[in-house]
């Protein structure tokens, strides 16, 4: 497994670093569940918005380690809880998910007033990403 490379960063960029839809995994007593979430990536990270009470975060509660699969690419992480979406500490990531989900975040679907509306932020620590034809196999964490 190599260093994530400036052409597979590039890769990640342009493929994830807008509105896209990604497989999550978790477990739960050893049974593994599966959903598609709305994510954003960012700098070796994808995000989310979903709610803190919710299934998968009570998963990922008891156990922080996910995978996760998009287009042409396979990883595995460790699920963080960012907190409230509306905080403070948050307020740069949020900003950017508002754009990158502009078409539908403001849709309904989520109650922003409410503090269990967070931000999930996947820290990728390997994967394998396919683009034409080259296989990067990569260590996010060097």
């Amino acid at each position: 497994m190599e260093k994530m490379t400036k052409e597979a960063e590039k890769v990640m960029i342009e493929r994830f670093g807008k509105d896209n839809v990604i497989a999550l995994a978790t477990t739960d007593n050893g049974i593994p569940y599966v959903r598609s979430v709305n994510a954003f990536y960012e700098d070796r990270a994808f995000y989310i918005i979903t709610y803190g009470l919710s299934n998968k975060m009570k998963q990922i509660e008891n156990n922080p380690v996910v995978a996760i699969s998009g287009d042409w690419f396979t990883s595995h992480g460790k699920g963080v809880n960012l907190g409230y979406f509306g905080k403070e500490e948050n307020s740069d990531i949020a900003e950017k998910l508002r754009k990158s989900f502009a078409e539908w975040i403001d849709n309904g679907h989520n109650n922003f007033d409410d503090v269990n509306t967070c931000i999930l932020c996947i820290k990728l620590t390997d994967g394998v990403l396919l683009s034409h034809g080259t296989r990067y196999e990569i260590d996010f964490c060097n």
